[in-house]
């Protein structure tokens, strides 16, 4: 199994990801700074999270993760799987109560979602149908299945990033991958054996 450290940087429970990757046959490691997470010399890395991507930046910034990071993906090419928040936060820009400068790892922005239906309410929590829209192996095995969210923003992109979608009054971008970057806006910790499944593909890749 390869050695996977998650990020802790203050935002979200870790706790239900770690464990989530328990069940798939991995012991991932906690990081609670870049020092830490240096140490560790992971083979992938976790960014979970939830909640504003203003404070999720900031506290990564401020536990020193954000240089160790962009070596570990860049010059180390380790793979790296952003969850919920930890996927927005791998855009370029969030529009989320003002406009904030994010990693940048993918080209895109993350915007406040407005559905074409009134009637639907944000943020959109709940249980929803993923659909796959190639067959990158994170979610060939799940396509059609439904999966966990809880979210008021959505990554834009251009579509060469995109590998799932989800409806909510209109399409919605719900995972997308550019080399070793992956992130999913839902939940595959709390989306039962579906997110396991997911996350094994992680795992495996």
């Amino acid at each position: 199994m390869p050695k996977i450290s998650v990020v802790e940087f203050g935002i979200g429970n870790i706790y239900s990801v770690t464990n989530a990757f328990a069940r798939v046959g991995c012991k991932p490691l906690i990081a609670r700074d870049g020092d830490e997470l240096l140490k560790q010399s992971p083979d992938k890395i976790v960014l979970p999270g939830v909640g504003a991507i203003g404070e999720a930046f900031s506290g990564l910034k401020n536990l020193g993760f954000v240089p160790v990071i962009n070596e570990m993906i860049f010059d180390q090419k380790i793979h790296v799987l952003g969850i919920c928040v930890g996927m927005q936060i791998m855009a370029e820009t969030c529009e989320e109560f003002g406009l904030h400068q994010t990693l940048g790892w993918i080209p895109g922005r993350v915007r406040r979602i407005i559905p074409d239906v009134p009637s639907l309410h944000i943020p959109h929590v709940g249980w929803n149908n993923v659909t796959a829209t190639t067959d990158d192996r994170l979610l060939k095995d799940v396509s059609g299945e439904h999966f966990y969210f809880t979210h008021s923003c959505a990554f834009e992109c251009d579509e060469e990033y995109v590998i799932g979608r989800f409806e909510y009054g209109k399409s919605i971008i719900c995972a997308v991958h550019l080399n070793n970057i992956y992130g999913v806006q839902f939940h595959p910790e709390k989306s039962s054996g579906k997110g396991e499944k997911v996350l094994a593909a992680f795992v495996n890749e």
